[in-house]
């Protein structure tokens, strides 16, 4: 009854959950919501026997005012990633080829596979920077969709917009690009692209932000996308109907209101980031977390789960994400302690 091919799916994997640890692992930022996006979500959970708006018109309208847009620029999504796995589902039929690079978001290769695509993994430079030649040199016939991933996750690395442009150069224009800036907020970098300054000029370009990070509503699941019209429509056409529930429109649409105050609680994080990035010898970062390539990855992140600590391991490294000077102290104690 069920597709063989499902049978080597890898499972997106999670952060480890402990009520005792301190949760370094999944990118969340410490604070909770600001008092007026509370009072919005508890005003909609009263009416929650109504379905949601959904074209989600009031927020897609902030969206497009923040970006300077028209909200046919704009579509909202479960969270970034469910507009990622609907821009496979637009561009790729059976077989056709999705290029990303890696290691990057872990799901990529999953949202390939889910819809039948084939994956085109390219490997990072030497620096954990993104290779855009590479990536351009592995584009084929079989091309529909190219995830660039800026800054990256898991290395936190940016590209430049003088890279940027000269890729976008070389991609067919029948191949959408997608520019992933789910940790946008965060970057400091003078010279990067910029999506909603970029997309008028490139019509097969979307990029894709969220509210899980710097506006701290994982818990919510609300991102967005904004690109041509004509993209924007396919990806309203693939959505689950109502699939952004109400109180997330709501919580989204009070925190973009709220913008500049919960932006400014972003400079906590670069000054905490300058501070692992100095002590711990990380990979230059411009995301909320650093990246520190090592080979006994997965055994350092399993003795710093002993004490409490939960960080993220892949094969070729660690992820740790960054938050206030209280949880940084607490993981240093622990490192430290393990003489790391």
């Amino acid at each position: 009854m069920i597709r063989p091919d499902l049978a080597s799916l890898p499972a997106y994997v999670p952060g480890k959950r402990n009520p005792r640890a301190l949760k370094l692992s999944s990118n969340e930022v410490a604070f909770g919501p600001l008092p007026s996006v509370q009072a919005a979500m508890e005003q909609v959970v009263s009416q929650a026997n109504r379905y949601p708006d959904m074209a989600a018109m009031d927020i897609r309208e902030q969206i497009a005012e923040h970006l300077g847009l028209t909200v046919d620029h704009v579509a909202v999504g479960c969270g970034s990633s469910a507009l990622c796995q609907q821009l496979v589902q637009i561009a790729c039929d059976r077989g056709e080829e999705v290029v990303f690079p890696w290691r990057s978001f872990e799901a990529y290769p999953i949202f390939a596979q889910v819809a039948n695509a084939t994956s085109v993994p390219v490997p990072l430079d030497d620096q954990h920077r993104l290779d855009l030649p590479a990536m351009a040199a592995a584009v084929t016939e079989s091309t529909r969709l190219i995830f660039v991933c800026n800054p990256n996750n898991p290395s936190g690395t940016t590209i430049t917009a003088a890279e940027f442009e000269e890729f976008m150069q070389a991609v067919p224009r029948d191949v959408i690009v997608a520019l992933d800036e789910a940790y946008f907020e965060y970057m400091r970098a003078e010279d990067t692209p910029i999506g909603h300054m970029l997309i008028d000029a490139h019509p097969n370009l979307i990029a894709l932000r969220t509210f899980s990070k710097a506006y701290g509503l994982a818990g919510m699941r609300i991102g967005y996308a904004f690109g041509a019209p004509n993209i924007i429509e396919a990806l309203n056409k693939v959505a689950i109907p109502f699939g952004v529930n109400a109180v997330a429109q709501a919580a989204a649409c009070a925190s973009l209101a709220e913008s500049e105050e919960l932006l400014h609680r972003t400079d906590e994080v670069v000054e905490q980031r300058q501070r692992l990035q100095e002590e711990l010898g990380a990979v230059p970062s411009e995301a909320n977390f650093v990246w520190i390539p090592r080979e006994d990855a997965l055994e350092v992140a399993s003795k710093l789960a002993d004490k409490d600590v939960l960080v993220r391991a892949f094969p070729e490294g660690l992820r740790v994400t960054v938050t206030n000077p209280a949880e940084m102290d607490r993981f240093l104690a622990a490192w430290r302690e393990l003489g790391l």
